[in-house]
């Protein structure tokens, strides 16, 4: 092979992998629709290849990188939860992200199945970039924000 065909072959190939390169700005927000997985995932393999665990605090974006940290809102009683990319989806194009049971019910939207939110980049690789006035709630995996006087 020449020189041109192997550089032209390599492009193709880094070309074929966006999401391997793709960067998403911390802080980056939006708003949209969010549905949770039905529990028939529960045991079955992410695209990331990881096992879905409804317990887990996970999600699943079309675009942002795996292990990415998204901190969840829902809109209508402004309840917060932090979940870790590890899926793509949603497969509904009125849909923003998908969410595990258990970031669903701490958002309180398992009655009913879909709600409005806001996410949040707030991390990547799987850590939480958080503001001094802010730490995790190691039991729920929920933003508390700190009185600092």
């Amino acid at each position: 092979m020449t020189y041109q065909r192997i550089l032209i072959l390599i492009l193709l190939t880094i070309a074929g992998l966006p999401e391997a390169f793709s960067q998403v700005s911390l802080g980056k927000t939006e708003t949209g629709r969010a549905s949770y997985y039905s529990t028939r995932f529960h045991g079955k393999k992410t695209s990331f290849g990881e096992v879905h665990k409804a317990s887990e605090l996970s999600a699943a974006h079309r675009t942002y990188p795996y292990n990415t940290m998204l901190e969840v809102t829902n809109l209508d009683n402004d309840k917060k939860v932090i979940v870790r990319v590890n899926d793509r989806g949603p497969y509904s194009k009125n849909r923003l992200v998908d969410i595990s049971k258990e970031a669903a019910k701490q958002l309180g939207m398992l009655s009913q199945g879909v709600g409005n939110v806001s996410i949040k980049v707030v991390g990547m690789e799987g850590m939480v970039l958080l503001d001094k006035n802010e730490e995790i709630d190691p039991k729920s995996g929920r933003i508390v924000y700190l009185n600092k006087e």
